[in-house]
C-alpha cells in the first residue's frame, strides 16, 4: 500500500492514533498528522512523530523522535514511501 491509494478514502473507523496520523499524512496535511501523533504518547507515536519530521526535512528532529521510539533513523537513501508502508505494516 502506498500512501496515494488512501487519498481521497473516508478515514477508517477503529484506527489507532499513530495509523489515525498515517492517514492524515496520506491526505497531505501533515499539520493534523503531526498533531494526531503527538496524542498518542507512545513509542508507536513517536516513530510517526519521527517520520513526518524526517519528511519535512527536519533531521535533527527527526533524530530525537527516532531515538524516543527506540528505533534507527533510516539511511538517506531509504524513501519516504518506503518508511510510511513498513509503519503501516508494523502498526496494523
Amino acid at each position: 500500500m502506498k500512501p496515494e491509494d488512501l487519498r481521497g478514502l473516508a478515514e477508517p473507523a477503529n484506527l489507532s492514533l499513530p495509523l489515525q496520523a498515517l492517514w492524515h499524512d496520506a491526505q497531505g496535511n501533515w499539520d493534523r498528522a503531526h498533531d494526531v501523533c503527538q496524542q498518542a504518547k507512545s513509542r508507536d507515536g513517536d516513530w510517526v512523530h519521527a517520520y513526518l519530521h524526517r519528511k519535512e526535512g527536519d533531521l535533527g528532529n527527526a533524530g530525537y523522535w527516532y531515538a524516543r521510539a527506540g528505533r534507527p533513523m533510516p539511511q538517506e537513501d531509504v524513501a519516504l514511501e518506503a518508511e510510511w508502508a513498513e509503519l503501516v505494516r508494523a502498526l496494523g
